[in-house]
């Protein structure tokens, strides 16, 4: 579905300022705090204010529309059509790696059986010590 269905299905419009917002997600880089998209939409579009942006993120992630977590210490966001992943962050020397959704497939499978529990398994970083950290 696209996000203006998504949109209008839940009765909100596809404005220009959230058209610009979700554009930039798409051809940004994979993360972006909420500070750097309000910078590259008050380029795009005149008189924007801070906090429709983070208003409109807020929007957007509780529709599914965007993904949002927490990685170096502050929020960043990326399209959901980007697909869910994850990340390994390590508490020592701050290093990032990615890792695929299909590395949760385990954890997703095992709280539904065991537990009954459909986990919300879409953005997450875990945090502990890399390889070389721990060596």
């Amino acid at each position: 579905m696209s996000c203006n269905t998504i949109l209008k299905a839940k009765g909100y419009r596809l404005t220009p300022q959230r058209r610009v917002i979700l554009d930039i997600l798409h051809g940004g880089d994979a993360h972006l705090t909420a500070d750097i998209i309000y910078e590259q939409v008050r380029d795009k579009v005149a008189g924007v204010n801070r906090s429709t942006v983070y208003r409109t993120l807020e929007l957007m992630e509780s529709l599914g529309l965007v993904v949002k977590a927490e990685l170096h210490g502050t929020h960043v966001y990326h399209h959901s059509e980007e697909g869910h992943h994850h990340h390994l962050k390590c508490r020592q020397c701050g290093r990032v790696v990615e890792l695929p959704e299909e590395s949760m497939s385990l954890l997703r499978e095992t709280l539904l059986e065991k537990q009954g529990f459909a986990a919300d398994l879409n953005h997450h970083v875990i945090t502990g010590l890399c390889r070389e950290c721990r060596e």
